[in-house]
């Protein structure tokens, strides 16, 4: 059977397996998908492990944090949005070799686009946060038509350097793209993106309520309780509040098109999984 997993430090929580599962029953693919947690800074050495450990029958591995940057590295081949990234969260083992891609992005438009129904053209995006999750899903952000995103970030340069990074994308969609101290963005936003660790961290938003335009799309990318605290602010302040349940889902689905060349029916497994989780 063709074994896959995602790789992490934690990853005891992951729905991952669960989704994958689910995606597999629905679409009569057989595979197996497990979780491997991976010690801090032996990314390469845990991936060679399920590899060597699996006598061929591993075909592919989801990362999640904090090992997005090690799988770009560690990855022979790259698509374009991974190479842009410099962050991948879906490698597919191949004859040539290891290939990495990123699938955040087009998850995060999905979720926005069909499950919570919101049209991205035109639209003002603050993205918060410039590290791996951001590097994401900047490029298919500026894709999708927005009109503007701004990414903000405590260190300024590091936005800077992902924006300018994307610079080429946003020309010919006609996006303008800048990079805003989080202490400092200007302005107010159709849609809030918190790609930063303060949920994770539990540390309060790091951005004013004026980044609020009334009715605001606010979405956390992490789900359950870590996203709580941003979820009650944005509602709060009147924004429309979405947690990363969706995106995870999405990105899963992206990514299980990769390995498997089947769309999965992403909107009923993310039903599934909200009854759930709750």
């Amino acid at each position: 059977m063709d074994l896959y997993c995602v790789m992490g430090n934690p990853v005891e929580h992951s729905r991952s397996p669960w989704i994958h599962a689910r995606f597999a029953e629905l679409t009569g693919q057989q595979l197996d998908y497990g979780r491997r947690l991976v010690p801090l800074g032996e990314f390469a050495q845990g991936l060679a492990a399920f590899r060597g450990e699996t006598a061929g029958t591993a075909r592919g591995c989801n990362v999640t944090v904090p090992f997005k940057f090690d799988a770009a590295q560690a990855a022979d081949h790259l698509s374009e949005r991974a190479r842009l990234a410099q962050a991948v969260n879906c490698l597919s083992f191949r004859e040539d070799g290891v290939h990495g891609d990123n699938t955040d992005g087009a998850g995060l438009v999905n979720d926005i686009t069909r499950n919570a129904g919101v049209a991205l053209a035109g639209k003002d995006v603050l993205l918060i946060g410039a590290g791996g999750a951001s590097a994401g899903v900047l490029g298919p952000l500026l894709e999708s038509g927005a009109r503007r995103v701004v990414v903000a970030n405590r260190t300024l340069a590091k936005a800077i350097a992902l924006v300018q990074r994307h610079a080429a994308v946003a020309l010919p969609h006609h996006a303008d793209v800048e990079a805003q101290a989080l202490d400092q963005v200007a302005g107010s936003f159709d849609i809030v993106i918190n790609a930063s660790a303060s949920s994770l961290a539990g540390a309060e938003v790091p951005v004013a309520a004026s980044v609020l335009k009334p009715g605001a799309l606010a979405i956390d990318m992490m789900y359950g309780p870590a996203a709580a605290g941003f979820l009650a602010w944005a509602r709060a302040h009147g924004a429309e509040p979405r947690d990363g349940l969706g995106m995870l889902v999405e990105q899963a689905a992206e990514a299980f098109h990769i390995w498997r060349g089947v769309r999965p029916p992403s909107a009923q497994v993310l039903a599934e999984l909200r009854a759930i989780v709750g």
